[in-house]
């Protein structure tokens, strides 16, 4: 089992995950028209493309726009959740190890005790975030259970390695739903809101193009719409 699942489904995974979140990408570039849109790719390239990079950049960092500020303690707990749910799998031993013997080589690695520390707060994140649906009228109207499923998609692989790697009676069989909850959260990724992970900058590159063209450093000057 341990290793069809780490072998061709994993190769299989990768694939709709890569191939799938690509197709998102053309799809949404497609998708826009230069008029109604109102985005010059190509006429004004160099103004939209810096508009582009600032908008992207500004949204990255906590508390780099108003938005942001606003809510200071969900910005910080957003940011938390967001950096330790990528750093986390990307750095830690155990999947480096693995990517070693498939693939010949492995990034850097982070300590095993950081790593925890990281993965915690991925799990009391996403069980705020789920209390604040819950809690908030404003948010609590626009949630579903679609929602709340993709919340837990996503928190699974976390829960699962931590069993994993603490529960070592049944190591086996955590192990086994920490793989498999992995490479769910990845083939779902492209098909449904967790494509934000690539999507966010597709549309805050879209508007930073927008604003970089027709209100930034373009303003003032004709257009051929």
């Amino acid at each position: 089992m341990y290793q069809i699942i780490t072998g061709p489904i994993l190769w299989l995974t990768f694939a709709i995950f890569f191939i799938g979140c690509i197709i998102r990408i053309i799809f949404y570039i497609k998708g826009l028209d230069w008029q109604a849109d109102r985005v010059a790719y190509t006429a004004h390239m160099g103004y939209g493309l810096k508009g582009a990079a600032k908008s992207i950049l500004v949204w990255l960092f906590p508390f780099g726009t108003r938005s942001w500020r606003v809510k200071p303690i969900f910005t910080t707990i957003f940011f938390l959740f967001h950096i330790c749910l990528i750093f986390t799998p990307v750095f830690l031993l155990a999947h480096n190890m693995i990517l070693k013997q498939r693939l010949g080589f492995s990034l850097p690695t982070l300590p095993d005790s950081f790593a925890d520390v990281m993965t915690v707060i991925v799990i009391i994140s996403v069980i705020l975030m789920i209390v604040r649906r819950i809690a908030l009228s404003e948010v609590r109207i626009l949630t579903t259970f679609y929602d709340y499923l993709l919340l837990l998609i996503t928190v699974a692989p976390f829960v699962t390695g931590f069993l994993a790697f603490h529960l070592a009676p049944d190591y086996k069989f955590w192990v086994i739903a920490h793989i498999l909850s992995g490479e769910i959260m990845l083939i779902c990724i492209p098909f449904t809101k967790l494509s934000h992970i690539v999507m966010f900058f597709m549309s805050r590159a879209q508007l930073g193009m927008d604003y970089g063209i027709k209100r930034g450093g373009m303003k003032g000057k004709s257009f051929a719409w």
